[in-house]
């Protein structure tokens, strides 16, 4: 009887799991232009996609976060490159932020998406029942 309980525990704890991963969507707030955060998304971003490959993930600058994917104010550009080539993790710029620190689509790095409004699309996925981080220190 003993074996039995065990093994029913074993198979709904990997059921479990495996619904968790499955379900695994978080979207970052980045509005800072700190060195350290900017570092802190990748880590994240890598060490959530190494233990959960299906994990859907998404960056969303606005304000002085836009720098995170700049060409020539990026510091984890390389990094940034080799992320946005995975189908789930994406990185979506504000258009207003954009527009208020003159920033032109041509000055961002490849594969990087522009959304008319950063808050509205952290809004929007958190109704999708996506978590939320904000990156701040």
């Amino acid at each position: 009887m003993k074996k039995y309980r065990l093994l029913l525990l074993l198979l709904v704890s990997s059921f479990s799991l495996a619904a968790q991963q499955a379900d695994y969507k978080v979207i970052f707030d980045l509005t800072s232009r700190d060195t350290l955060d900017q570092k802190n998304i990748v880590r994240w971003l890598k060490e959530i996609s190494e233990g959960n490959p299906g994990a859907k993930m998404e960056v969303v600058m606005y304000g002085k976060g836009l720098e995170l994917v700049v060409k020539d104010k990026s510091y984890v550009s390389e990094e940034i490159n080799r992320l946005s080539a995975n189908k789930n993790i994406s990185f979506k710029v504000c258009a207003i932020a954009m527009k208020n620190n003159n920033i032109g689509r041509d000055q961002l790095l490849a594969g990087i998406d522009v959304v008319p409004d950063g808050i509205y699309e952290i809004i929007s996925k958190q109704r999708e029942g996506w978590g939320y981080i904000k990156a701040a220190r």
